[in-house]
């Protein structure tokens, strides 16, 4: 079997969940004698080699312009992947929704990972927002599977688009804290911080988080880890808040630090709005985090309602509220750290989500 894997920045380049997800993948399917291709950005790559741990490597120019980049990237991946030998294109985000149309014509299998509903985050507004969602429906219409990494968002895209699609979530591995020591980096003890992890942009309710805890009485520290790589007024003005409790760290690349921060917080919070299965909550959950998490479909899904998390909303004083009662009764806390990792053993491994694209891929190949 021949599998070619278009829409990330390539591999083995870990910058997001698209990364990951193609390197956490294709490195398995190698093992099971899959032959894997992945299209990677030429420019981001100061070396070109043909094959990187088992896996084919397609280095292909792109322009450089934020809202082009990819789409000008997936455009010629699909046209040069349609005129090789592979058996199936595995696309992610629903961007690439048009394209299914050159697959089809060239009859190539093709399944589309749509990952989330970007129409409908505020970053998109307008033109974005309206391309995503003409996208997403085409690509209902062009690909021969389309998968959700979510129960809740397969039943939204059956909603809107009346279209069945295929439920395979995203993936963590286990971790544990080996060095301790790295959050010193930032003056921080062990459960004396939360922890926040995401952009700085309003669908991840960063805003929300930081008035909530600075109205609190707490005496801890909140760590957030993020940015944004652009001038925004939003961002700037949660940056701008001066209080000794906040540490912004900006983007961590060194990846044991980053796990170490998640290994030793108090809690984990979570404001992630939109979007299915979020790989920063499942590193949480890898992690053994308490989670207190926006209350969400999506959230409640991932955390099994109440049996992993602790939910907030958006309205003045709720999550406030919360961060008393656990500082003042941190029991609860410690029944979540003790059993959030084992939803991870049970659903999201990086084994189990490999056998599910593979059962898929043999469906897809064995279809007439």
């Amino acid at each position: 079997m021949k599998i070619s894997i278009i829409g990330s920045r390539g591999y083995p380049y870990v910058y997001s969940g698209y990364e990951t997800f193609v390197k956490e993948l294709a490195e398995r399917l190698v093992k099971q004698n899959i032959e894997v291709t992945v299209y990677c950005h030429k420019n981001l790559f100061k070396e070109h080699p043909k094959q990187v741990n088992g896996i084919k490597l397609v280095y292909l120019p792109t322009i450089e312009k934020k809202a082009l980049s990819q789409l000008v990237h997936s455009f010629q991946s699909i046209v040069h992947a349609v005129f090789s030998n592979t058996d199936i294109i595995l696309v992610v985000n629903s961007a690439n929704g048009p394209f299914g149309l050159i697959s089809k014509l060239f009859r190539k299998k093709t399944a589309i990972n749509v990952d989330g509903l970007e129409w409908l985050r505020p970053k998109w507004k307008g033109l974005g927002g309206k391309y995503f969602y003409w996208a997403s429906k085409l690509a209902t219409k062009l690909y021969d599977e389309i998968i959700n990494d979510s129960i809740v968002m397969a039943d939204f895209y059956k909603k809107v688009f009346n279209t069945d699609s295929i439920v395979i979530a995203y993936g963590a591995n286990i971790h544990y804290s080996k060095n301790p020591e790295l959050i010193k980096n930032w003056h921080l003890d062990k459960n004396g911080y939360y922890l926040v992890v995401g952009r700085l942009i309003p669908d991840n309710n960063s805003d929300v988080i930081v008035r909530e805890f600075l109205k609190s009485n707490s005496k801890k520290k909140l760590v957030i880890v993020g940015d944004v790589p652009y001038k925004d007024e939003y961002a700037d003005k949660i940056k701008s808040l001066n209080d000794d409790r906040l540490i912004f760290t900006g983007y961590i690349t060194a990846q044991d630090c980053l796990a170490e921060l998640f290994c030793n917080c108090f809690a984990y919070i979570h404001g992630h709005e939109f979007g299915g299965t979020n790989p920063t909550m499942l590193q949480a959950m890898a992690s053994g985090c308490a989670i207190l998490a926006l209350d969400t479909p999506f959230t409640r899904e991932m955390c099994l309602n109440e049996k992993h998390a602790i939910y907030f909303t958006k309205n003045v004083n709720h999550l406030k509220q919360i961060i008393e009662y656990i500082e003042n009764d941190d029991s609860i806390l410690e029944k979540l750290k003790e059993t959030s990792r084992n939803r991870i053993i049970e659903n999201y491994t990086w084994d189990r989500i490999t056998y599910q694209y593979l059962t898929l891929f043999n469906k897809m190949l064995n279809r007439q």
